[in-house]
């Protein structure tokens, strides 16, 4: 047994059985809001959605006029979902927030000033 084991191991007898509960104030207010594994699942389903929608549309719009413009802003916005999937994988979904809101954002402007 090594010594960090030992320090460990006191540590751990030294404390108060119960459970591991972290040292808040009793007047602190519980956190309100979703809890991440939560948030990260609201994402990754939002940006299902939104990749479904931009497919769907992609498919229209392509039936109705084919245009390079077309694929380049839907396509883009695919792979936006994309990425936003993955990184709310990974738990950064702020970032994934706001990277889906601006590239729908994005996209919307492109298809009502750039596309015919």
């Amino acid at each position: 047994m090594s010594a960090s084991d030992q320090e460990r191991d006191e540590r751990a007898a030294a404390e108060p059985d119960g459970p591991d509960e972290p040292d808040q104030p009793d007047d602190a207010e519980p956190r309100s809001g979703l809890a991440p594994r939560q948030a990260r699942r609201l994402r990754i389903a939002a940006a299902s959605v939104l990749m479904a929608a931009a497919a769907a549309v992609l498919a229209i719009r392509l039936a109705s006029r084919s245009s390079v413009l077309v694929v380049g802003v839907y396509g883009l916005l695919l792979i936006l979902c994309g990425i936003v999937i993955e990184l709310s994988r990974r738990g950064r979904t702020r970032l994934g927030s706001w990277i889906l809101g601006t590239g729908l954002t994005a996209a919307l402007l492109a298809d009502w000033r750039l596309l015919p």
